[in-house]
């Protein structure tokens, strides 16, 4: 027992340093190499070869092992994309921290049988339950960065909108407005900058701009985004004002969003029967007749042992 413990500590401390060295060693070398210094190299250097050190290169080289195919490999590609994770070892990477993950929680599973003693058929699901918690658990968390990367997403939108549609009037192009936006909104708007950022290179490497606004639609998963660029492919398509077009869906998307709020409002009232009923009901009821029926029960417990006297 005491040399399970021990491993199990020594195992932990070992990731600790791991990951404190990663993070405060190793990609601070990035910033080296850029002011030609000597450094280590923590990511990709050229399109041969790439190198890694320390908790990432053992994702890697697990998640290698793991036998996936060509569809599952591309959707899960395209799951981290929506997260904001483009590396391109991501997919190795990913499914390497559902393996580690799933062995360390079966781990854990088996060393906790020592403070307690399954019997029969739980002996063998515990640890077959903690292995697939292990294994599934990092899906769950890209499906909740998702949802709040793209609930980022659309809230920068209406912030961009109405910069876009400043440029468009003053005389800018599309393009041009899509790479101001993205310069001038680094700061507030960090995500959506980004993904600008990406299309308007995209269009600078010879992509078409509804090729390029599509990928965007593809990458974020954002349905205001994909209404957005909808809106744009077809503007450009037909040669109609751009700058009506962007005004439109900025007031469209301000209507949405006062509605959507008002129905937000609207659900409190259903959404607080249950807490109502089952935390605070039960409170009054026992602030209430608390006293009273204390008082009933001082005097009527007397009252019926003298009667079966």
């Amino acid at each position: 027992m005491e040399i399970l413990i021990a491993a199990g500590l020594f195992v932990f401390l070992a990731a600790s340093i791991t990951v404190y060295g990663y993070v405060h060693f190793a990609r601070p070398g990035r910033v080296f190499a850029q002011l030609g210094g000597r450094s280590v190299n923590t990511g990709p250097t050229s399109t041969e070869g790439v190198r890694y050190y320390g908790v990432a290169e053992v994702l890697r080289w697990t998640g290698e092992k793991v036998p996936i195919s060509a569809e599952e490999a591309s959707f899960t590609r395209k799951t981290l994309m929506m997260a904001g994770f483009r590396h391109d070892h991501a997919v190795a990477m990913f499914y390497g921290l559902r393996v580690i993950t799933a062995a360390l929680f079966l781990f854990l599973a088996i060393l906790s049988r020592q403070f307690w003693t399954p019997a029969g058929f739980v002996a063998v699901i515990v640890p077959a339950a903690a292995a697939f918690a292990g294994f599934f658990g990092p899906t769950v968390i890209l499906d909740f960065l998702i949802s709040y990367r793209q609930e980022v997403l659309r809230l920068s939108l209406p912030d961009a909108l109405d910069l876009m549609v400043v440029c468009v009037e003053a005389g800018l192009g599309l393009d041009q407005a899509l790479r101001l936006v993205s310069t001038e909104l680094r700061l507030a708007h960090p995500e959506l900058c980004t993904e600008l950022s990406l299309v308007s290179l995209e269009m600078r490497a010879g992509t078409g701009r509804s090729t390029a606004l599509t990928n965007l639609a593809e990458r974020t998963g954002e349905a205001e985004i994909r209404k957005l660029i909808a809106v744009l492919v077809q503007t450009d398509r037909f040669g109609t004002s751009m700058a009506d077009a962007l005004r439109t869906h900025s007031d469209f998307m301000r209507m949405r969003r006062r509605q959507e709020s008002e129905e937000r409002a609207n659900k409190v009232g259903v959404k607080l029967i249950f807490p109502i009923f089952f935390f605070i009901l039960p409170t009054m009821i026992i602030v209430a007749a608390g006293p009273g029926l204390l008082q009933l029960f001082k005097t009527l417990f007397p009252l019926m042992r003298n009667a079966q006297l």
